[in-house]
């Protein structure tokens, strides 16, 4: 059953990839993206200061690290939680394209993140 056990993880994986979207915004951090702390979703406001950094970048892993915010995919309208803290943290303030899955919780499954112009 032990020589099983991976051939079975694989194939109850292998669906993610068929189910695949693509999702595109900024990684943001949590704070900012539901307005706890910004009035206009975005770190305009947090950036005015020098606390927080000096690009959005910053201001979101201050905010992940230091305040109890997650990393997100924010877009116009809409914030989707982010299953891969790490693989986003490398995009914070990078607007970008996530190749993923979402799940029932509004949480995307990343496969993949590219950056976009």
């Amino acid at each position: 059953m032990k020589k099983l056990l991976p051939l079975m993880f694989l194939l109850g994986t292998a669906n993610w990839a068929d189910d695949a979207k693509s999702f595109r915004g900024e990684i943001a951090d949590s704070s900012c993206a539901l307005n706890v702390h910004s009035l206009t979703r975005s770190h305009k406001e947090m950036l005015q200061g020098t606390a927080m950094g000096k690009t959005a970048k910053d201001c979101s892993h201050v905010c992940v690290e230091h305040y109890g915010a997650h990393y997100v995919l924010q877009d116009k309208n809409d914030v989707f939680n982010l299953d891969d803290q790490k693989k986003a943290a490398e995009f914070a303030g990078t607007k970008v394209k996530i190749s993923g899955t979402l799940l029932s919780n509004n949480t995307i499954h990343i496969i993949s993140i590219e950056t976009q112009r």
